[in-house]
């Protein structure tokens, strides 16, 4: 029987081992006799020896190293350094992530691979300066949305915009949307519910961070249709192509502030041009997606530098006019 005083002895090690050693960081015998010693716990070599045996008879991943003294440290962790770091790229790239939350999640993120590796994880984190999320209510909305999914219910949530003086407002003068969610949806950064929109009775995608107080009402949620692929559905919605960036200035009109916003972030340069526009310096990649996203407002949103993108967007514009005299 194991009594309490080798317990407390035995998770000490454990402790020490997990959060402070890998292969680069190994402890020595003599490192883990006094750090026993200053929780008030004295042992031998010949006890640690076997303490270490006994832990590894328990499928712990406990390394030695032979010396003069032997050497230990934690082998096998959940996630590699790489692995790690990755996830921290992740996060901090993320838009949908608010500053602050992604700066909890990389702390966290980082304490997974142990003391040693934690300043040297720290040191990887690089700023990519793009928008992010000012929603400080995210985590609350996901997990609103995927209680609803999960019982197969609808929700019911407002939606956000953008007037010209980039003030965050409800769309359509505050209407409740009512949806039946299929699947959240993560393109560019961005999360989106998925699912039947009852009003317009059809499939549609809603930016997560732009919802208001989602909640999860009693009523069934309308079945998928039996046709919908949430792949499909994707790649007729979310389209990404690479090409040239540039910075372009384009003349919006007042009412489209909330789609530059949603594209390029609210740090992007605009100034009032007259009484019904503006202009907005945004940073873009030259594609066809691009000039698509630009043509769809049908003459509200103007490229007018530089002008190369001007030259290419005229190009397109005629490529696809089609030749209906044949």
């Amino acid at each position: 029987m194991v009594n309490n005083y080798t317990k407390k002895r035995l998770l000490l090690i454990l402790e020490l081992l997990y959060k402070t050693t890998d292969e680069e960081n190994p402890i020595s015998t003599v490192g883990i006799m006094k750090y026993l010693e200053k929780k008030g716990l004295s042992i031998d070599r010949k006890t640690l020896a076997s303490d270490i045996k006994t832990l590894t008879e328990m499928d712990y991943d406990i390394v030695t190293i032979k010396s003069s003294p032997n050497k230990y440290f934690w082998g096998n962790r959940t996630f590699e350094i790489p692995e790690l770091k990755m996830l921290i790229d992740a996060v901090s790239s993320a838009r949908f992530i608010t500053k602050k939350k992604s700066k909890e999640l990389i702390e966290k993120i980082a304490t997974l691979a142990g003391d040693a590796q934690y300043e040297n994880m720290n040191r990887h984190i690089v700023a990519t300066g793009r928008a992010k999320s000012d929603n400080k209510k995210l985590y609350y909305i996901v997990d609103t949305i995927s209680e609803a999914i999960n019982k197969k219910k609808k929700i019911q949530f407002k939606y956000t915009e953008y007037n010209a003086d980039k003030e965050k407002v409800f769309r359509h003068d505050g209407e409740v949307y009512t949806v039946s969610p299929y699947v959240l949806y993560w393109n560019e950064d961005y999360y989106y519910v998925v699912g039947y929109y009852d009003k317009r009775e059809m499939v549609a995608a809603f930016r997560v961070d732009r919802l208001h107080t989602p909640k999860v009402i009693d009523e069934q949620a309308v079945p998928k249709p039996k046709d919908f692929n949430i792949d499909d559905y994707a790649n007729k919605i979310f389209k990404m192509f690479d090409g040239e960036e540039a910075i372009v200035e384009l003349e919006c009109e007042n009412h489209l502030m909330k789609y530059i916003i949603d594209h390029y972030g609210g740090n992007i340069e605009t100034n009032r041009n007259s009484q019904n526009t503006f202009i907005a310096k945004v940073p873009a990649t030259l594609t066809p997606t691009f000039y698509a996203w630009v043509f769809q407002f049908s003459g509200g949103i103007r490229i007018i530098s530089p002008p190369k993108a001007i030259e290419c967007f005229n190009k397109m514009l005629e490529a696809n006019k089609g030749d209906f005299n044949e």
